[in-house]
């Protein structure tokens, strides 16, 4: 007979032996004090602590902009859905946050989806059956949720080297000219926080009749005159045929979408078991959603704040010689390259500094390129940056790390 409970045993232990276990920081946020926040302790005790590894990007998660839209339709609304969309679970502000996503990729429509997750999984595993016969083109590097949609989907898929124009290339013209085809691929990569080439891919998928879908979730809100990612930055919105983004990132809230055109958010609401099976997002969370995605087409300042902050942060940290990933975007990778080293740090910057910043370890990112991954926003102060720049210095030197140049 299996013994059930050793195998879950043994299962824990490897990642313990291994370095990379992961725990829990139980956190309260503060409304108006983002991004401090309580450590509750695993003793009792707490701690006052400042986030360093959070995706509420720009802080929207307590804007008042948000809170109030959000505070109204609770009122008006109730709690919950009350069920999925096709079933008593679509509401004006269903509707009202799908108008405003369109609108902000210049799409005809949007399809929200409980997260960005549940968008790309659903869609990119319902699209072989739109297009009987479809090879499917996904960076190595792509996000999980698209790895499994396009695992799940039973078509076709060539997976081509990151970023590699060239490769990506060689295996369009290997395949049946004929045949349907879509590149799948991300605008930010938010392990290293490199960029993917739109451009050269949106040539390529001219070129070869291919579909393009792009994941900006580590984008909207972020890039681009009204925020739409880097697509809108880089003037190619017109390329893409179905964007996925996130509404728990940048817009401080939860949920996803995609934004296509008509007829391909109806063909995927139609077929998609993702969309069609899942309660939908409760009133209070779309209204908010929204009125987050309206205000940051305007805020221009905010974005700039955002971006000055993640200079400031990557300049500070190279200066300390410390091994930084810099590609010219707001995320932050700081590179320790060992598992328990890694964890180390991240638990003495938490414990004696008050930083809280969560290891990134395998499988998220490969064996050997472990890192803390730091998310500056417009709500970590000039002061909040110098004492994580003084807790950074002070630690990698007591764990005996190497300093070198930012990596490229």
């Amino acid at each position: 007979m299996t013994d059930y409970a050793q195998a879950l045993d043994t299962a824990i232990a490897a990642l313990h032996s291994e370095g990379r276990y992961r725990t829990f920081i139980d956190i309260e946020r503060h409304r108006g004090h983002f991004p401090h926040a309580t450590w509750n302790k695993p003793d009792g005790s707490t701690q006052e602590i400042t986030v360093w590894c959070g995706n509420d990007y720009l802080g929207m998660g307590q804007h008042p902009v948000v809170l109030q839209a959000m505070h109204e339709a609770l009122d008006a609304a109730g709690a919950g859905s009350g069920g999925t969309r096709n079933i008593s679970g679509t509401t004006v502000y269903h509707k009202a946050l799908e108008a405003e996503i369109a609108d902000l990729h210049r799409k005809e429509a949007a399809l929200v989806f409980t997260s960005a997750y549940i968008a790309n999984d659903a869609t990119l595993s319902t699209l072989p059956k739109l297009f009987p016969g479809l090879i499917i083109y996904s960076d190595a590097l792509n996000h999980a949720s698209m790895i499994e949609g396009v695992r799940r989907n039973g078509g076709a898929k060539r997976i081509f080297r990151h970023n590699d124009v060239a490769h990506l290339r060689e295996l369009l013209e290997a395949d049946d000219p004929k045949a349907p085809k879509l590149i799948a691929f991300e605008s930010v990569y938010s392990m290293d926080g490199d960029f993917g080439p739109i451009e050269a891919i949106c040539d390529l998928a001219q070129e070869f009749g291919a579909l393009t879908y792009i994941d900006e979730v580590h984008a909207v809100g972020m890039y681009g005159p009204r925020g739409a990612g880097v697509a809108e930055r880089d003037g190619l919105m017109g390329r893409i045929d179905i964007v996925n983004g996130t509404l728990a990132k940048a817009y401080g809230v939860m949920g996803g979408y995609i934004a296509a055109s008509a007829r391909m958010c109806d063909a995927i609401r139609s077929y998609a078991p993702g969309f069609i099976f899942t309660t939908s997002l409760p009133p209070a969370v779309a209204a908010g959603a929204a009125a987050s995605v309206r205000h940051l087409k305007t805020d221009h300042d905010l974005r700039a704040l955002h971006q000055e902050r993640a200079a400031v942060l990557k300049l500070r940290l190279r200066g300390l010689g410390l091994p930084i990933i810099d590609h010219g975007s707001h995320i932050v990778p700081v590179h320790v390259g060992d598992p328990v080293k890694c964890k180390m740090i991240s638990d003495r910057l938490l414990s004696d500094h008050g930083v809280y910043v969560q290891p990134i370890n395998f499988p998220t990112v490969p064996r050997g390129t472990e890192r803390l991954r730091f998310t500056p926003s417009p709500v970590h102060t000039p002061p909040m940056i110098d004492a994580l720049v003084r807790a950074m210095d002070d630690l990698w030197s007591h764990c005996a790390l190497n300093r070198a140049h930012a990596a490229g």
